[in-house]
């Protein structure tokens, strides 16, 4: 709610007015500690005040890209838009360099170009010192007429672009602008008119000496001359001023160029060791996969080895199991016959036994006979049948 735009305010440029401030630089000043503390609630009579507290003006500053006071409360003026008269006030103000500045910025910003020429162009004639914040968080020395000139002929100013504005010469064309008429015009004029009247009055009699002295001295009264000489001293410390900027700019820049070598080294220094680093890391992550493949293929091996282990071991244990089995066969078999021999051994058997034994050993030929084929009526089938019996197979069934 803190940041929303007034919403009696009327758009400017087709826009909300605090999109004329760029959405990056807006969001360094909504998350700016002045912002907070001192812009919050401000209305167009109590921002006056917050207004003659600046002491220089500036954009964003820093690293972090900070943005200074004076970008705070333009943003605000933005948000709330105070009236016309207001601004106008604003720049009309002579006390107070930086509200007249504030003032002059914002109309810049929101104005048209008729009113912009018109009310901007008076403060040519302001010459007062400004200090300004540079983007390295230092301070430089400029002037209102420097300030309100860069305002008016460039795009870009205090991290802010600026709507486009035609020039002069255009709307003058066009008649939309009177042509310029300048400060000094009157002096010129009177001046002009002076000369004139000594003209005259030279020509309507003859000069003795005490009229050489007057006119010699005519043109140069205390007060002219006191301004004239406040003129040259002010001229003298402009230039003295922009000496001083100027031999403090280079030696700024030279500076920094020295600490650009110094950080394009190191950041170069820098970037060789990355590049050796991500080297290093290549070659281990590359012995890595190689150690890892080989490491896959040991495992493989291993699994191989295992499984015809496994392999051999089951087939040996499926012959240990069948020799196993076929020697307690062999053994049964021996125990068997054994143990008939040893009852044939032990004793004779009863004449009932032996007459029993004969039965069944009837019975069993009887049906032995019966089984084989061999009495089978037919002598082919029979003999058939005798052959298969003595090579073990079975008769024919007919």
């Amino acid at each position: 709610m803190a940041n929303r735009t007034d919403p009696l305010a009327k758009s400017v440029h087709g826009t909300n007015p605090q999109n004329l401030v760029e959405k990056i630089v807006r969001s360094k000043i909504y998350q700016n500690t002045y912002w907070k503390e001192q812009c919050f609630g401000l209305t167009a009579e109590t921002l006056v005040d917050k207004a003659m507290d600046l002491d220089h003006l500036g954009g964003t500053f820093g690293g972090a890209r900070k943005p200074t006071p004076f970008l705070c409360l333009l943003l605000k003026m933005l948000q709330i838009q105070p009236d016309k008269d207001i601004v106008v006030e604003f720049i009309k103000n002579e006390d107070y360099k930086y509200v007249r500045v504030l003032g002059a910025f914002y109309l810049r910003l929101t104005a048209s170009v008729s009113d912009v020429y018109l009310y901007l162009e008076p403060l040519y004639n302001d010459y007062r010192k400004l200090r300004r914040k540079l983007n390295d968080g230092s301070f430089s020395l400029t002037h209102v007429d420097e300030f309100i000139d860069e305002i008016l002929t460039t795009d870009y100013s205090c991290d802010i672009a600026l709507p486009r504005v035609q020039k002069r010469s255009n709307l003058e064309a066009s008649g939309i602008l009177d042509p310029r008429r300048s400060a000094l015009e009157d002096d010129f004029e009177e001046d002009e008119e002076d000369k004139d009247d000594d003209d005259d009055n030279h020509d309507a009699r003859p000069m003795d000496t005490d009229d050489r002295h007057k006119e010699y001295y005519r043109g140069r009264s205390p007060a002219r001359d006191r301004d004239r000489d406040r003129d040259r001293e002010r001229d003298r410390d402009r230039d003295r001023d922009r000496d001083r900027d100027r031999d403090r700019d280079r030696e700024r820049d030279r500076k920094h160029d020295k600490y650009r070598d110094r950080d394009y080294d190191r950041e170069y220094d820098r970037g060789r060791d990355r590049d050796r680093e991500r080297d290093r890391d290549r070659d281990r992550e590359r012995d890595r996969d190689r150690d890892r493949g080989r490491d896959r293929d040991r495992d493989r091996d291993r699994e191989r080895e295992g499984r015809e282990r496994e392999r051999k071991d089951r087939d040996r244990g499926r012959d240990r199991s069948r020799s196993r089995s076929r020697d307690r066969h062999d053994r049964d078999k021996d125990r068997d016959d054994g143990d008939h021999r040893r009852k044939r051994v032990r004793g004779s058997p009863s004449p009932q036994r032996e007459e029993e034994g004969k039965k069944k050993k009837e019975k069993k030929e009887k049906k032995e006979k019966k089984t084989d084929g061999t009495d089978h009526p037919d002598p082919e089938i029979a003999e058939a049948n005798r052959l298969r019996a003595s090579l073990g197979l079975k008769p024919l069934r007919v």
